[in-house]
Formats: structure tokens, sequence, C-alpha cells
């Protein structure tokens, strides 16, 4: 088994319902946030935490997605002609290499653990990564990165932590915390998307995982629970005791761009962070606001 985790498995099988119609044909993690697909945020977090094989979990109707990841030699070769040197290198910006990307198709929508059990061929009884697209995170170090540094410490199961309004512990799985020394969570427990006064607290598991192979007979058994789909949550949990599970709250800004608000407050937060557009967004924002 290798030791340092190399591989990271990408959920992007959903239909992304909340943001139809735009999504009847456009994968939701194409959707651009400025310039640049959701997807193309999440690869480039795991490239700057060192992984090097990427797997993307699929479904029908996700080509654009495939694609994007491909050479684009029509477009190439006119930048080339019209020496566009900034948008050349703007496309091949990630630059994988032939034999880094995997892709497998979900071909039920049976839940977030129904998607990496999927991947279980492609992961040959390593630890690896999970990051969903939808969480965008903003940070100079890489949330994905933040976590493997504790994985390296507890060699067990690491989750992405922040803390949530009580009302909306109904969305998340939320954490059951057995220790918090205010970064790292020592955990005894979690339940997927509970009632608010049922909830054992307020942080919740947001969209960044480093799991072991530890998890693969719990999915194995394609035990459906909250909604009816198989949880990701509900494995983890049975692994309590088992090996080490622990949260992290990670340094970065989330924007939860499964949400049409927290889309447009990424949009707008990365738009900020850019020379060439800060001072106009900040003039048309200011302009917006005191509008009548």
């Amino acid at each position: 088994m290798h030791h340092r985790v190399r591989k990271a498995v990408f959920p992007v099988g959903g239909l992304g319902t909340r943001f139809l119609p735009a999504t009847k044909t456009v994968p939701k993690e194409m959707l651009p946030v400025v310039d640049k697909p959701l997807i193309h945020y999440a690869v480039e977090e795991a490239l700057a935490a060192g992984i090097e094989e990427f797997i993307f979990v699929t479904s029908r109707g996700k080509h654009a997605l495939e694609d994007y990841f491909d050479r684009a030699y029509e477009i190439e070769a006119v930048l080339q002609q019209r020496n566009k040197a900034q948008e050349l290198a703007q496309i091949n910006q990630l630059n994988l290499l032939p034999g880094q990307v995997s892709y497998v198709r979900q071909m039920d929508a049976l839940g977030l653990g129904h998607a990496i059990w999927c991947a279980r061929k492609l992961l040959h009884n390593e630890a690896f990564a999970v990051i969903l697209p939808d969480d965008l995170i903003l940070g100079e170090t890489p949330c994905i990165g933040e976590l493997l540094a504790l994985h390296e410490q507890t060699k067990g199961i690491v989750v992405a932590a922040i803390e949530v309004s009580r009302t909306h512990t109904q969305r998340y799985g939320i954490l059951d915390v057995q220790e918090d020394d205010g970064k790292t969570i020592n955990i005894r427990g979690m339940v997927e998307k509970p009632k608010p006064e049922n909830a054992p607290s307020n942080l919740s598991i947001t969209g960044r995982y480093i799991l072991t192979p530890a998890v693969f007979p719990y999915l194995e058994t394609q035990q459906k629970g909250s909604g009816g789909e198989i949880q990701l949550t509900d494995a983890i949990a049975q692994l309590i005791g088992q090996v080490p599970v622990h949260g992290l709250r990670f340094s970065g800004n989330r924007f939860d761009c499964g949400d049409k608000t927290g889309f447009l407050a990424a949009n707008i937060a990365v738009a900020l962070t850019r020379s060439d557009m800060q001072t106009e967004i900040r003039s048309l924002l200011t302009g917006l606001l005191n509008s009548p």
C-alpha cells in the first residue's frame, strides 16, 4: 500500500437541478466562477496539494466535463495563428498528462457514498482524497493539503469541518465531538442531516475528505440512509473506534456553489482578488447597492 495519498476522487455525476435551466445542457461543475469552471478550481486545489491522479465519477450528459481535460487542438491552432500567447497559456493551465485522468460512470444516482464506491477499482487499496467541486474553498493553502497533513500524522480518516447555523443542520452531515482544540476535532460520531433539535453539534462536514480503503466494506453493503441514498457519512460513522477519525477546521473561505447565492458570492469574491477586475467590481457593487 502506498503511504502518500496520490489519488483524488471527484464525484461529478449530479444533475444540478438547483441551477436549471442552465444545467439542462451544461454540467453544473462546468458553471464558471469568473472565467474558470468549478471543476477547474477543484483540480487546481488537488494539484497544489501534490495529488497525481484524478478520478471523475460521472454520469450521462457529462461530455463537456470530460472534454475540458482534453486538448483543444482547433482552439490552440487559432490562438497560435493570432499570436494570443496569454489565452493559449490559459487554456493549458492545468496541463494534465495522459494517464493522470480517469473516468468511471455512476449509472444510478444513489448518493455520495455510492459515487465513491463506483471508483473503488481505480483506488487499488490506497488512501485517497475526495473533493466535491460544489464546495469552492479559497485560501493561501489548499484545503485538501491541510487535510493531507493531518492524515500524515494520524493515518486515519480526516474530514473538513465548518460551523453552520443550528437551523441548517438538516442540510449537512453533523459531527458528534469528543474533543476540540479549535483546529483539530476528535470525532466520536456523525449524523447525516439531523433535525436541529437532534443535532449533536453545529459542526458540519463540508466537501473535502481523506478516506482509507476501510470505507469500502461498508459501502459495499449498499445500505441506504438519509433521503434513501447511500451516505458516505454512514460508512465513516461505522469506522469510528476502528480507525482514527478527525475533523479539521481549515483556513480558507468556503462558498457553497451548489446554492445560487453561494455561487454568486464566489464569483464576487474571486473577482475581488483579480487585479484586472477588482476596481471595476468594487465600483459596480457600490453603484448597485446605492441605487434606488
